[in-house]
């Protein structure tokens, strides 16, 4: 049964079919064949709507309209010339700054395409201009805005806390660990590439400009404030912390920036809706999958002809690594979440894993996937923005993989980077 299922998901990708079709019909079948037809097709049904009916999946409308809001308006632009201010002027400042303005926007949205084109729009040409190679600056601008899966909010630890049933807040908090890990390797080689490459510097800017950078910095900072501060010191759950961003993202831009006119509601709603929509459907699509081969046994299965229940913790984290990292470079980062996490949850269970540590560790395992060809999903985000060609937009991605590729197997070995943060808030 197994192979037929996903011989009609390849079959339907391969046609170009969007990602919720090959998982409605791959689980219709399965279905089929389990119970002999469509009687009971109910308890499909009934799966796909326990997949959206947990409450924690109210934050990712929420984080998403916030991070629209944010998106057409300035708080994007004056975080970029904060950190522009105080690094810009160094070798590689300007693809550092580039870096950790991903980092920071990613902290106030929590989306990495909403990323790629906050910080990429405005940094891009100024990169061009400085000297820097466009397949090295659009490499950059793609990896370093993955950086927004893990340092929250994060959508993808939300659906995975869901599904796994692991606390969302102790996912985003131990998230940042692995984050500015990831933004310090990132630095590291932007300025050894500067220097290899002979990139101008950029002029330095005063402490008086300094002064007013921050200044105008200081309420776009209010949204990690009201996220982390909100969460950590009890004022707040995930979903509530979400609903306040939105609140505070509309008084920042429309009442006290003025960059978003009366005017602009409804095409923020639109997008804001569309994005949702998709998500919400992807959720339960996938829910009703993970029951389908659950039912079926495919994940133990699967699992038990592999070896990998006898293969220890480390061997079982390199098979989850394996294996989102590779699905992630053709599906769409929520759906492997969706489909994968139940499958290694019996492996986790048996070797004792922590789940806030495997929730980081697929967490960067899909954040590297959404940046790696073929089919990355942040990719083809950057060929729409910016207008570029398949090949240019995938050329200088393999240093940053790599790096990422490091991170991760050092997070494996040293869970701590990961979970110190969780245990000095949590325990």
């Amino acid at each position: 049964m197994a192979w037929i299922m996903f011989l009609v998901m390849l079959v339907l990708l391969l046609f170009g079919f969007p990602m919720k079709v090959p998982l409605i019909l791959g689980a219709i079948v399965g279905f089929v064949m389990m119970f002999d037809g469509f009687d009971r097709m109910d308890f499909f049904i009934q799966q796909m709507l326990a997949g959206i009916r947990p409450t924690a999946l109210i934050a990712v409308p929420m984080f998403i309209l916030a991070a629209d809001i944010m998106t057409r308006g300035q708080s994007a632009n004056r975080l970029v010339n904060m950190v522009m201010a105080f690094i810009g002027h160094i070798k590689g400042g300007l693809a550092v700054s580039t870096a950790a303005s991903c980092t920071l926007f990613g902290a106030v949205s929590g989306s990495t395409q909403a990323t790629v084109v906050a910080v990429g729009s405005p940094l891009r040409p100024r990169m061009l201009q400085s000297g820097y190679k466009d397949s090295f600056t659009l490499a950059l601008i793609i990896n370093a805005s993955d950086i927004a899966f893990l340092i929250p909010p994060s959508i993808g630890m939300i659906i995975y806390g869901v599904i796994s049933g692991t606390s969302i807040a102790e996912l985003f908090i131990a998230g940042i660990g692995p984050g500015l890990l990831i933004l310090l390797m990132f630095s590291v080689y932007c300025i050894i590439y500067a220097y290899r490459m002979d990139v101008p510097t950029e002029e330095k800017a005063s402490w008086g400009e300094r002064i007013k950078s921050v200044r105008e910095a200081l309420w776009p900072l209010g949204f990690p404030v009201i996220i982390v501060g909100g969460i950590y010191g009890g004022i707040f759950s995930p979903t509530e912390a979400a609903a306040a961003c939105v609140l505070y993202a509309v008084v920042l831009e429309f009442l006290i920036f003025r960059s978003l006119k009366a005017m602009d509601i409804y095409a923020i709603a639109k997008s804001t809706g569309l994005i949702t929509a998709v998500v919400f459907i992807l959720v339960a699509v996938g829910n009703g999958f993970s029951w389908i081969i659950s039912f079926a046994q495919i994940p133990q299965t699967v699992l038990g002809a592999v070896g990998i229940n006898e293969a220890g913790p480390t061997g079982v984290l390199i098979a989850i690594a394996v294996a989102f990292f590779i699905a992630c470079m053709f599906v769409d980062p929520i759906v492997v979440i969706l489909v994968l996490t139940p499958i290694f949850a019996p492996a986790v269970a048996s070797t004792g894993l922590d789940p806030v540590h495997v929730g980081i560790l697929i967490t960067m395992m899909v954040a590297v996937g959404s940046a790696t060809p073929p089919f990355g999903c942040d990719i083809f985000t950057a060929i729409a923005i910016f207008k570029r060609p398949y090949w240019e937009v995938i050329r200088g991605t393999p240093p940053f993989v790599f790096m990422l590729m490091g991170a991760t197997l050092l997070v494996i070995l040293f869970p701590q980077i990961a979970l110190f943060l969780r245990d000095l808030f949590f325990q």
